[in-house]
């Protein structure tokens, strides 16, 4: 938890889920950071075990990454190319995910700006 402005407690980090076109839709609100990435980590591993390594994270409500959250998102990306399935990053803002530039993975995940282009993209 955290405190919001003003003074009231916050969530730090909210996930949701829903099938989308097919596709597990995992929305991630607030801070991914050392603080959450515990909770992160636990709500993917129960997604993968549920739906399979095939999913689009819509980070679209990301306050901050770090690059704790980032290893996580890449070792999913990379069970879902082991996997032969799909994996899509969406609404990825660089003011909010600069570590994603910084280490050069923005230009080797695949984001898209919606879920729909992403959907789109999957054919």
């Amino acid at each position: 938890m955290t405190v919001s402005e003003n003074g009231e407690r916050a969530v730090a980090l909210t996930l949701t889920s829903a099938l989308v076109g097919g596709i597990n839709v995992i929305r991630v609100t607030g801070l991914l950071d050392a603080t959450t990435r515990d909770q992160f980590a636990d709500y993917l591993a129960a997604e993968v075990s549920e739906h399979g390594p095939e999913m689009a994270l819509d980070l679209s409500g990301v306050t901050f990454m770090d690059s704790r959250a980032l290893g996580l998102i890449v070792h999913h990306w990379q069970l879902s190319t082991n996997a032969e399935v799909r994996f899509a990053l969406i609404g990825v803002e660089y003011a909010k995910t600069k570590v994603m530039w910084i280490t050069g993975l923005a230009q080797r995940l695949p984001l898209y700006d919606t879920v729909e282009d992403a959907l789109a993209a999957f054919g």
